[in-house]
């Protein structure tokens, strides 16, 4: 098959393009040329910007393909732009969507069917904590209105894996090789549930060889935070309680994929998968994930917002 994916140089993009490749598809991908490209040599590389409506996208002109995996919108405008101009020559539109579309994060289990986030203005193009999951429905609702059953949403959750530049996951388990005691958020019972990008990425080919239509949430293994630092191998785990952390201005940035079980958005680590699973889904072991995680994070040069030194302070001043 043919596949067009609009963006791939980035992690989830990279790992999408590297599956499709490796399942001997030919890729096409069109990015802005700003990022760094390690993509196999047999990629086909096309530039332009859909920030610039159609004008950005005359390198689309005349082409087709059986597939589009768009991974890389995030503004009503610039998914309008792609959706409208391949209208006619994809024969099915990806949209990477995200599990931050729903309006009831608390919610257990979050299931596809659930309520959305009321739909962002298509003019909106500021793309903020406040703004991400309803854009994320107007570009959802932008895609169904254009191509109808030859799409499917993708609702992916925290995403894991190498090439993860967000450093979120990472920053766990390259905490973890450092050894010590690790400041641990909560008391061990809140849990993790991370979908590995590979994960994803495979489910992306199956959805698109088999043509498959619909929206999936894509969830990982669901697992207690005690169970997550065994995992990782840390011994001296020192938990801290959720007033401790507000007293020490430690929130989701300073650590990072930590969502307490009975927070405002608890329902994001308990994300239903049956229906993906269903349709073939696979899922990594989370011990693999977080090794090979860290294989690649030991050379990445990510920084953190919470330093050896700071943490090295709040746990002293906790008598850790």
């Amino acid at each position: 098959m043919n596949i067009l994916i609009l963006g791939g140089t980035q992690f989830v993009g990279r790992h999408i393009v590297e599956a499709f490749v490796d399942s001997g598809h030919a890729v096409t991908v069109l990015t802005r040329g700003k990022s760094k490209d390690e993509l196999p040599e047999a990629v086909e590389r096309l530039q332009g910007d859909r920030n610039e409506g159609k004008a950005g996208l005359r390198a689309l002109t005349g082409r087709e393909w059986d597939a589009c995996v768009d991974v890389s919108g995030y503004t009503p405008r610039q998914v309008r732009a792609s959706a409208e101009e391949l209208r006619g020559h994809v024969g099915r539109y990806v949209f990477v969507s995200t599990v931050s579309v729903y309006a009831e994060p608390e919610r257990h289990p979050v299931r596809e069917d659930d309520p959305l986030s009321p739909p962002a203005a298509e003019d909106v193009t500021e793309v903020s904590g406040q703004t991400y999951g309803p854009l994320k429905v107007t570009c959802e609702n932008i895609v169904r209105e254009l191509y109808g059953d030859h799409c499917t949403v993708l609702r992916p959750q925290i995403v894991a894996g190498p090439f993860d530049h967000t450093a979120r996951y990472p920053y766990w388990v390259d905490r973890a090789a450092r050894g010590g005691q690790v400041l641990a958020p909560g008391d061990g019972s809140d849990f993790l549930q991370v979908i590995d990008a590979r994960d994803l990425a495979r489910f992306t080919v199956k959805v698109v060889e088999d043509g498959i239509d619909g929206v999936f949430n894509l969830a990982g293994p669901r697992i207690s935070w005690a169970d997550f630092m065994t995992l990782l191998g840390v011994s001296e785990p020192v938990w801290v309680d959720a007033k401790t952390l507000e007293t020490n201005g430690l929130g989701f940035k300073e650590l990072p994929v930590y969502i307490p079980a009975g927070g405002e958005q608890g329902g994001l680590m308990d994300v239903d998968n049956t229906r993906a699973v269903t349709a073939g889904l696979t899922l990594s072991d989370p011990a693999v994930t977080a090794q090979e995680t860290r294989e690649w994070s030991k050379n990445a040069d990510l920084e953190y917002a919470l330093t050896p030194e700071r943490e090295r302070e709040i746990l002293a001043s906790l008598g850790g």
